[in-house]
């Protein structure tokens, strides 16, 4: 029996940035799977607010994914994923927040909102961080590299590309794919779906249609 167990649910993103983290960091986990819509009982005594992903190592548990991910990789630090300097630590620290608080806010309202309008304002939103992404992101930070900050993976890349795995319900549900014109966006993607840790644990983009349909009433289309 492994030390460290994930709480998790296909469907979720957030449990999907934990997983690729334990994954690029080949640490042995029992992956226990959640029914969010029938969670069991007790499951507050590991994840108080009632929602995946949380860890318990040992007996201690760990909640929240931006946490539980700076977590383990000060516990477990090979191959480590946060970057030494103290200012592109609090780089890494600020993108995970913008992923948090802007794009993954915006992502949610374009794909459950019912109302158009609010569709195309989180339309135009996604635009602008995808935008700031492409500019101040992969064309400062990254430069050349295929990652985030170049040529080493971080929790960065973790935070991000979950949503991006599941941009096709986007597409299919609200059509927005990711615009042409953002082709560093379209590199990083690749990237990171090339990755082991990544292809480990992938979903079709046929997965992600069919289990987000029921957020998603497709938009009707005008006469």
């Amino acid at each position: 029996m492994a030390d460290i167990k994930i709480y998790s649910a296909v469907v979720c993103p957030y449990a999907h940035r934990t997983r690729l983290v334990l994954q690029e960091k080949g640490i042995d986990f029992d992956l226990i799977e959640i029914d969010l819509q029938n969670k069991p009982e007790g499951f507050t005594k590991v994840s108080p607010y009632g929602k995946v992903p949380a860890i318990t190592h040992g007996e201690s548990p760990v909640w929240e994914s931006a946490v539980i991910n700076e977590y383990l990789d000060e516990v477990f630090p090979n191959p480590p994923l946060l970057p030494n300097s103290p200012i592109a630590k609090a780089q890494a620290r600020i993108w995970i927040d913008f992923a948090n608080t802007r794009l993954v806010p915006a992502f949610s309202t374009l794909l459950r909102s019912t109302d158009s309008q609010k569709q195309e304002e989180a339309k135009q939103e996604l635009y602008k961080h995808l935008e700031f992404i492409e500019t101040e992101a992969l064309g400062k930070l990254s430069q050349d590299g295929p990652y985030w900050f170049g040529e080493s993976i971080s929790l960065v890349d973790f935070t991000f590309y979950p949503w991006f795995e599941r941009w096709p319900a986007l597409k299919e549900y609200r059509g927005f794919g990711i615009p042409a014109e953002f082709t560093r966006v379209k590199q990083w993607k690749h990237a990171l779906k090339e990755r082991p840790s990544v292809k480990a644990i992938a979903n079709s983009k046929e997965f992600y249609i069919e289990r987000y349909a029921r957020f998603a009433t497709p938009t009707p289309v005008a006469a």
